[in-house]
């Protein structure tokens, strides 16, 4: 069965891509994983979409808690622009 993605994750993906990212859903992964893996101008960032007012589920809570480098929550596009340094 396919896991499914928050409404606001498409947007999110597009915009990134508009401004020259690249961007990979991981959303499949599942036990916490975050949703995309976002390269720009040289950087890799992880990123957990939830819809505002959503919060971390317990297993992407024990993810982000054990993973020792970069992982936002972003719950719009001005804040996924925000976490790699792009310009709205």
């Amino acid at each position: 069965m396919a896991k499914r993605t928050d409404a606001n994750q498409a947007e999110i993906m597009a915009a990134l891509r508009k401004v020259g990212a690249s961007v990979q859903s991981l959303h499949e992964v599942g036990r916490g994983c975050p949703d995309l893996v976002v390269g720009y101008h040289g950087h890799n960032y992880l990123m957990e979409v939830k819809m505002p007012f959503q919060i971390l589920n317990a297993a992407e809570e024990a993810w982000h808690v054990k993973w020792k480098g970069q992982v936002a929550v972003v719950y719009g596009v001005k804040e996924a622009l925000v976490q790699i340094g792009a310009a709205l």
